[in-house]
């Protein structure tokens, strides 16, 4: 097996037998592109959020999680986005991947079932082993933030 492949199984959803696999659009993309599921169109007005499905579940292997992203031509035609974005999908989770969208656009947005929504990628995840301190070490930083080192 290459070594920058995870093995992670997918299980499709009751409904969602015409959707295609999430897969990856290019052979050096990064994500794999997540179908909407919905029914019937949904239209996102303006300001509008909606949790729309995608109609898979996938089994993660442990050290590893599932990171769902915008997709940039939606958000830069469109202004259609995530809420959470990154959202998060824990290896232990086995409900169906879901996806909250919100138009950030002028326009009302029409998703339609199969229209690519969104991407997951798979990344392994480092656990802290946290210890608690008094104090931290001192760095040229400090706690300076928020745009401190200017525009």
């Amino acid at each position: 097996m290459d070594s920058n492949r995870v093995p992670v199984t997918v299980s499709r959803v009751e409904g969602a037998e015409d959707l295609p696999l999430p897969s990856y659009a290019t052979p050096h993309s990064s994500g794999l592109d997540l179908a909407a599921a919905v029914e019937e169109p949904l239209v996102l007005q303006p300001g509008q959020r909606a949790l729309v499905p995608t109609g898979f579940r996938f089994e993660i292997p442990p050290g590893y999680e599932g990171q769902v992203r915008p997709r940039s031509g939606l958000a830069l035609r469109s202004g259609i986005s995530m809420v959470n974005s990154p959202g998060t999908i824990d290896a232990d989770y086995r409900g169906e991947l879901k996806v909250i969208l919100i138009n950030l656009g002028e326009e009302p947005f029409v998703v339609n079932r199969g229209d690519r929504i969104a991407q997951l990628v798979i990344a392994p995840v480092a656990r802290a082993e946290l210890r608690e301190s008094a104090s931290l070490a001192e760095t040229a930083r400090g706690d300076g933030g928020f745009g401190h080192t200017g525009v």
